[in-house]
Order: structure tokens, then C-alpha cells, then sequence
């Protein structure tokens, strides 16, 4: 008896120690996704941060586009290959606690945009600009908005599972993740994906688009159109005909209403 409770007691704490340095990974990583997230606004909008999109060390243009586009790429193929299922599937039975999954996963996209930020390479000639005064406040206004769709949009989901932190602490509440659910309010009920609409807002309203934004902006725009196919691909798998139904109704980017 005595052993026995000394082993069910050491099995506990052990789990409670585990849990622990799951949610300090957990918090900590949310922050770092924070700090980024708060970054790339003002890399994009020129605000504020030191190095911005057409700010930094030169180079010849065809390196730099080389550059950027490797960076780019980079970003992108850690976001969508961490995000299939067989890949979680291997990274939770070889790599990472399945609490922390989803936080491993925004810490390396995190890290991937700041080596982003970090060796960004400038492209200054400029494609258009807005010379009038009000009119450049007023599409600067609109790229913010789009930055704020991006965050409301996280939140009428789940902005805290979305990023790590609600598995990290359920996992030290020692409770069990619900079901996923589908669900479409506010602005899902609009566009099928607003988190998306709000970057493409986000990184095409310009004041002045110089070349380096530009590619910026189309590349990112391709990575989301393909993500969307990826994303809607899964969520069919989860959801079946619920989610099939939704995609008649509902149009991917454009908040229109169908017919």
C-alpha cells in the first residue's frame, strides 16, 4: 500500500513538474509570438520599429530579391508542413509533448519571421505613391484596419488555443481539450477566412509600394491562396459536410453574398 501510494504520488508530481515547464514554454512562446506579431505591423507599415520593409543594408538587386524570396520561402514551408496532419502526427510521437504541439509550432513560425525581419534586404524603387497628405494617412489607416481584422478575427475563434496557450494551461489544469467544433461568428459568417482578407488588406494598402514591398505582397498573397486550399482541405476531412455546406454559402476572401 505504501509503495504503491509513494509511486502514484511520484507519477503526480511528475506530472505536475511536466505541466509546469509545459505552460512556462507555453507563456513564454506567446510572448515571443506577441512581440513579433506587434513587429511585423510596423515592419510592413513603416512605423515605428527599427528596420522596416525598405529600410536596412542594400544589395544588388537580383541578390536581394534571392534573398527575400528564400526568406519567404523559408517561412512558408515551416508554416504549412508543420501544419498537416501527418506531420503533427510524427512531431507528437518522436519530437514534442502533444500540450505543447501547437506552441512548438508558433515558436518556430515566430523565429522564421523574425530571421525575416532580421535579413530582410530592401528593394527602394518605388511602384506607386500616395503624394497627397490625407490620402496617405487614409490608405495607411486602411493597412491598420486590416492588421485589427487580423487580430478580432483570432479572437472570435480561439485566440489563445490558436496560438499554444489554452492546451498549456488545460494541460496544467490537468483537463482534457474539448472536441473541436465548428463554428462561424461575426465575421465568418462574411468571408470564410477574415484572418487572411485582414493581411492582404494589411500588406497591399501602401502609401508607397516601393519593389521590395511589392514582391513582399505578391508572394505573401500566393502563400495565402495555397494555404487556403491546404487549410479548406483539412477542414473538410474534420468537418465533412458541415464545412462543405459553409463554402457554398460563404465566399473564401470577398464579402460578398452568394446567390
Amino acid at each position: 500500500m505504501f509503495g504503491q501510494a509513494t509511486t502514484s504520488g511520484t507519477h503526480r508530481q511528475a506530472g505536475t513538474i511536466g505541466g509546469g515547464m509545459a505552460f512556462v514554454f507555453g507563456f513564454v512562446t506567446y510572448l515571443v509570438f506577441l512581440g513579433t506579431f506587434l513587429y511585423a505591423i510596423g515592419f510592413v507599415t513603416g512605423l515605428v520599429v527599427p528596420k522596416t520593409i525598405d529600410t536596412g543594408a542594400s544589395a544588388p538587386i537580383g541578390q536581394a530579391v534571392a534573398v527575400n524570396l528564400l526568406l519567404l520561402s523559408l517561412f512558408a514551408v515551416q508554416h504549412s508542413v508543420m501544419a498537416r496532419k501527418p506531420f503533427k502526427r510524427w512531431w507528437v510521437q518522436f519530437v514534442v509533448r502533444a500540450s505543447i504541439e501547437r506552441s512548438a509550432y508558433v515558436l518556430l513560425a515566430s523565429l522564421a519571421l523574425i530571421l525575416l525581419f532580421w535579413q530582410w534586404r530592401p528593394i527602394t524603387p518605388i511602384i506607386w505613391q500616395a503624394t497627397d497628405p490625407t490620402l496617405a494617412l487614409a490608405v495607411l489607416g486602411l493597412s491598420l484596419f486590416g492588421w485589427f481584422i487580423v487580430l478580432v478575427s483570432t479572437f472570435l475563434i480561439n485566440h489563445f488555443e490558436l496560438f499554444g496557450l489554452h492546451q498549456v494551461v488545460m494541460n496544467f489544469a490537468g483537463r482534457e481539450l474539448a472536441e473541436p467544433r465548428f463554428k462561424t461568428p461575426a465575421l465568418y459568417k462574411v468571408v470564410r477566412h477574415p484572418i487572411y482578407l485582414g493581411f492582404i488588406i494589411a500588406f497591399w494598402a501602401a502609401p508607397v509600394m516601393s519593389a521590395g514591398h511589392l514582391l513582399f505582397a505578391g508572394v505573401t498573397t500566393a502563400y495565402i491562396l495555397v494555404g487556403i486550399y491546404l487549410e479548406e482541405r483539412d477542414l473538410i476531412d474534420l468537418f465533412g459536410d458541415e464545412y462543405q455546406r459553409y463554402r457554398r454559402r460563404v465566399r473564401m476572401l470577398v464579402p460578398l453574398r452568394r446567390k
